[in-house]
């Protein structure tokens, strides 16, 4: 088969096949058959040789899972397959999506069911089941709200569209009235509750199609129109903020889901719509396909998108429901980002289609634990454009180095040599965590500083079993009162929000200085945490940790997933830990507690709707106990991630490599002298080393030769002005932001800064003598 043409049938084509009767005569292109065609290639794939591999296997699977749900499939009253009953969050939707599967190995070349009546049959008679008993406009929506107005509609919009010409006009006049019913015109008029950031994206998927389908170009406007309140940066609440946060349900970090899915679908009606009459042309589309490079690409790392940023979902693992048995883990949702990229990549600048493609080249080749270009999640629609990009000439791009603050989510990724580290951090603005729908109940502290690294060879550190058998009071990074929490705590769907406003920090781009003020989830913990980032470290402090639960609070300085039965071995010395194949930790002598344990685990035991198989895996802890009900307690250690044993040793042994300037409820601060770095996290007014904060701020200094540049923000985000002194004699000022007011300049540096109220770095240079 041609590789330019199709490799799937035609809908004339499958009806005469399946049907036995005579091509349907040809009929003149109009808009609507063209939109058709182009989703189906979106859908379904184009450009690729059904007989070779890895499409070939992936083609035939999808066959045999599709004649295994025809022969399973019993309808009922209240079901379509035994066990699957609509009433579930999600039973109509998985019954659709059993549909499509069906649907795809009847129109897809190579399925072994390829154009096959009785399969064909099977999917009418469920379609016609659907509609006959529960999704159509007579039934009253119950239960969870998604099922009806995305999930289901989406997957009934694709069948649709793949079986046009075999269903007829009465079944798509049905399936157009069900969209019509479940996905009324309301449900786009305002940018609010459940029709914002992602879930918009969706709901106007659907209503697109609908539009395509039912041959109404008044639905594909409204589709197209209703997109423009996703484009622009958002200030609160849902959406894309200047500062590359994506927020969900309000409160939560969701950049590698909930974003995703946003990406994806905005790629697929960009292309969809282009050239059309219906075409996205609001100038706001330019913020998403910035959104690449500014909001998504620091949070992909060899394939993976960091589960801080992946709220509940880091919960899912293996889905009951899901025949594939596809692991759902960081791997999984950084594939379904990258893949999106892909798509979107069709709407983009020839030069921003060059980068992206760099990136995809870049993360495939790096990924080693689930390889993207045979990655099991993926139909041959998306291997096929992933193939496509990894086979131009585009050279890949190699994996960045530098620091990402994002303060719109209480989020940060550090980049350094050979190391790639987040934090993830919670806030009056950021749920600490999120659970619902039966997900994510024990995530209580993963908002609470967790950090989360990878050296070379450890990008399965949370991939494998990690969030089954983690210890969940010992997450790597946080600081906790061991107090025991019920299922749930705090309230679902990002309710649980500390009162807090200090969270946040600086970078000069390559360097950080991150501050939490931390308080517990139900308890009467309260920590001041601060992370300074430098080229091969983190610098982790800690005071102020008070609690009066009556039950020990620990910082856990590390909690390592060794695998099953991993036997890296744990060295110790004056000072050092060392961890082989990992790294290493500079920590005070004598007060590192370490523990080497096997845990078991099941997803269904943090998912409601997860497989209950269960595995066992080996933990390496390292922490601090603070005893019971600590007082003003302090810490400090430092991560050296992917550090040799000898290396680790060298730099515990070397006094003058860092300087610790403060470590208090005042500031904390530390000084690097062979980086010429000073960073400082001032709680409020106070001083530490030669620098002086008014109120509180995160300050960053470089020195480098004979000039200097000074990085300041405003983590509490009054937006009053705060000044900054620098003891340290300056020839002049070189330049500084419009936002930056130079008070005095000579035998010492003071500073004038008006913040604003979205922690932003504001920059000042001068000269040395």
């Amino acid at each position: 088969m041609s590789p330019t043409r199709r490799t799937f049938l035609s809908v004339a084509a499958l009806a005469a096949t399946a049907l036995g009767t005579a091509p349907a005569p040809a009929r003149s292109a109009d808009p609507y058959d063209t939109l058709r065609a182009r989703w189906l290639d979106l859908a379904l794939g184009t450009g690729y040789d059904p007989a070779a591999e890895p499409y070939a296997s992936r083609l035939a699977d999808l066959g045999a899972r599709a004649r295994a749900l025809r022969a399973a499939m019993a309808p009922t009253a209240g079901s379509l397959w035994p066990g699957q009953p609509f009433d579930p969050p999600s039973g109509i939707t998985q019954s659709y999506s059993r549909l499509w599967t069906m649907t795809q190995a009847v129109v897809q070349h190579g399925t072994g069911s390829t154009g096959d009546p009785e399969l064909l049959a099977a999917v009418l008679r469920g379609l016609d089941h659907l509609a006959d008993t529960v999704y159509h406009p007579g039934t009253t929506p119950y239960g969870n709200w998604w099922e009806w107005q995305i999930g289901s509609p989406r997957l009934l919009m694709d069948i649709t569209a793949a079986l046009y010409e075999v269903l007829g006009a009465a079944r798509t006049a049905a399936a157009c009235a069900a969209v019509d019913h479940f996905v009324p015109d309301s449900a786009l008029a305002d940018y609010s509750g459940t029709s914002t950031g992602a879930n918009r994206v969706d709901l106007c998927r659907s209503v697109a199609l609908r539009g395509v389908l039912g041959r109404d170009g008044a639905k594909l406007a409204l589709a197209r129109d209703a997109l423009s309140p996703v484009f622009p940066y958002v200030t609160r609440g849902d959406g894309l903020y200047a500062d590359g946060s994506y927020v969900q349900h309000t409160w939560v970090a969701y950049s590698g889901t909930y974003g995703q899915v946003a990406l994806d679908g905005l790629g697929r009606l960009f292309t969809l719509l282009a050239g059309s009459d219906w075409q996205v042309t609001d100038p706001g589309r330019q913020l998403v396909l910035d959104s690449v490079e500014h909001a998504y690409a620091p949070f992909l790392h060899d394939g993976l998108v960091m589960d801080c940023v992946n709220g509940r979902a880091i919960s899912r693992g293996y889905l009951a429901a899901d025949e594939q048995h596809l692991m759902r883990g960081d791997h999984f949702h950084g594939q379904a980002l990258i893949a999106a990229i892909t798509v979107l990549a069709g709407g983009a600048s020839a030069a921003e289609r060059e980068r992206w493609y760099g990136m995809v080249k870049g993360w495939a080749q790096r990924d080693t634990v689930t390889p993207l270009l045979t990655a099991p999640q993926f139909g041959v629609a998306d291997l096929s454009r992933l193939r496509a990009v990894a086979d131009s000439a585009v050279p890949a791009t190699p994996e960045p180095v530098g620091h990402r603050l994002f303060p719109a989510m209480d989020r940060a990724v550090h980049r350094g040599a050979g190391f790639t580290a987040s934090i993830a951090m919670s806030s009056d603005r950021i749920a600490a965590y999120e659970c619902g729908n039966g997900e994510n109940p024990r995530g209580w502290h993963t908002g609470a500083g967790m950090v989360a690294w990878w050296a070379e060879g450890t990008g399965d550190q949370y991939t494998d079993w990690y969030w089954p058998t983690v210890d969940w009071y010992r997450l790597p990074g946080t600081t906790v009162s061991t107090r025991r929490l019920a299922d749930r705590a705090g309230g679902e769907w990002g309710a649980a929000r500390p009162d807090v406003r200090w969270v946040g920090g600086t970078t000069d781009g390559v360097h950080a200085a991150v501050g939490q003020h931390v308080k517990g989830l139900d308890s009467t913990l309260e920590a001041r945490k601060s992370w300074f980032c430098l080229d091969d470290a983190v610098v982790c402090l800690g005071a102020g940790i008070s609690c009066a639960d009556g039950v020990p609070v620990e910082t856990i300085v590390d909690n390592r997933n060794l695998g099953e039965g991993g036997t890296r071995r744990l060295a110790q010395g004056p000072g050092w830990a060392h961890l082989e194949g990992h790294g290493g930790w500079l920590v005070p002598r004598g007060r590192l507690r370490t523990l080497r344990e096997d845990r078991t685990g099941a997803w269904s035991d943090i998912n409601s709707t997860s497989t209950g198989e269960r595995a066992t895996r080996r933990w390496q802890t390292l922490w601090l106990d603070h005893g019971t009900d600590p007082v003003d307690a302090r810490y400090r250690y430092v991560l050296l991630p992917g550090a040799s044993r000898a290396g680790t040793a060298a730099r515990a042994a070397d006094p003058h490599w860092l300087t610790v300037l403060a470590n208090d409820t005042i500031a904390q601060a530390v000084h690097v002298p062979a980086a010429g770095l000073t960073a400082a996290t001032f709680w409020g007014p106070g001083g530490a080393g030669r620098l002086t904060a008014s109120a509180g701020a995160s300050v960053l200094v470089r020195e480098v030769g004979r000039s200097a540049t000074l990085w300041v923000s405003e983590p509490p985000r009054t937006g009053e002005p705060l000044e900054i002194t620098w003891d340290r004699p300056v020839r002049g000022v070189v330049g500084h932001d419009p936002s930056v007011r130079v008070l005095s300049a000579g035998r010492r540096l003071t500073l004038g800064v008006t913040p604003g109220v979205s922690c932003s770095t504001h920059r000042c240079e001068v000269a040395l003598p």
